[in-house]
């Protein structure tokens, strides 16, 4: 199979990014808490696949981008440890098209996942809103589906708590 041209690959990762950089960058959002580090990471990933010409053998793979952009996440993390602890204030949610709600219902909604660790926080994002099973999360994360199970039933208990006491205090 002859190598794809400059021009070719170019359109194909332009193309990757069309389809999935929205979704790439909520998800980065939600493991770093911080707008210009979420798009460092996913500007990484796609600036490696142009680099390293694999565009081509992973044509429609969001697995393969998903877990990109998560190596990308951690990194990161580990370079700048109180910077993200602290995030910048984005919204996580900001992105996430709302399925209905007050603004202060999602406001409620943002501090309880900000309660969670980021473990807990990258389960719930990627089983309620990118859809993936608790069996894809284990392989992507390289964990049992017992531990994911176990960090989806404490975020929502952790959650439930937190939405729970903020209602009493209301």
């Amino acid at each position: 199979m002859p190598e794809p041209s400059s021009n070719d690959l170019t359109s194909l990762v332009g193309r990757l990014y069309d389809q999935h950089g929205a979704a790439l960058y909520r998800y980065a959002l939600m493991l770093l808490a911080d707008r210009a580090l979420a798009e460092d990471a996913v500007q990484q990933v796609f600036a490696s696949l142009l680099g390293s010409r694999i565009a081509t053998a992973i044509e429609s793979d969001l697995g393969y981008l998903r877990s990109s952009v998560r190596n990308a996440c951690y990194s990161m993390l580990r370079r700048h440890v109180t910077r993200a602890e602290a995030g910048d204030g984005a919204p996580l949610l900001e992105m996430v098209p709302a399925a209905g709600g007050s603004p202060d219902e999602r406001m409620l909604l943002e501090q309880a996942m900000r309660m969670l660790t980021l473990d807990q926080r990258e389960v719930v994002h990627l089983h309620v809103f990118e859809g993936l099973t608790f069996q894809e999360i284990a392989t992507m994360q390289g964990a049992s589906i017992n531990t994911v199970a176990g960090r989806y039933r404490a975020a929502l208990a952790r959650m439930r708590l937190q939405l729970t006491a903020k209602g009493e205090r209301a």
